[in-house]
């Protein structure tokens, strides 16, 4: 048995939404603009690809929360909690669109977000752009629905943050 490693460098965008509104007020509302997943999707899964499955699909919001993890609990075992919560958030038909061409794009299907609180008060959310992400596989069919993902991401994004984010 052989086996062969291959290393690539690639840019990727990193962006930094800052808001003066405090971590609980933005967490609430990213949370209600990107809803969780649908449970009944993972389900429908397992039984394979379905009229159902396929409704239910097409019906979900343009994002979707997979995942959270609280890192700021986490902190907890160094005596200092802080306010931090990591998201996993995309879109099952949007993942399958570019990993049908790339498999290896699932490894940034869903996207990760984070979104904390400053020492200095407010908030803060960041994550790579899709885009700069994908872009990385030279697929141009996949890093055209990237870029729809930027757009969604940032608009979504920006509303729970309000009108007051700096980007930088």
């Amino acid at each position: 048995m052989s086996v062969t490693t291959s290393r690539k460098v690639f840019e990727v965008v990193h962006v930094v939404l800052e808001a003066s509104a405090p971590f609980e007020t933005v967490r609430l509302a990213l949370e209600s603009i990107v809803p969780p997943i649908d449970p009944e999707i993972p389900v429908l899964l397992e039984d394979g690809l379905t009229d159902r499955l396929r409704q239910r699909l097409e019906a979900a919001p343009e994002l979707s929360i997979f995942l959270t993890r609280d890192h700021g609990m986490l902190l907890g075992i160094y005596r200092t909690p802080r306010k931090a919560v990591q998201y996993e958030i995309g879109n099952p038909l949007t993942a399958s669109s570019m990993t049908r061409h790339q498999l290896a794009a699932a490894n940034y299907a869903p996207l990760r977000v984070v979104l904390y609180e400053p020492a200095d008060g407010g908030s803060c959310i960041e994550y790579d752009l899709p885009s700069s992400l994908f872009g990385q596989f030279g697929d141009e069919r996949v890093t055209e629905v990237a870029r729809r993902l930027d757009v969604a991401l940032d608009r979504a994004l920006r509303t729970a943050v309000g009108s007051g984010a700096v980007e930088q």
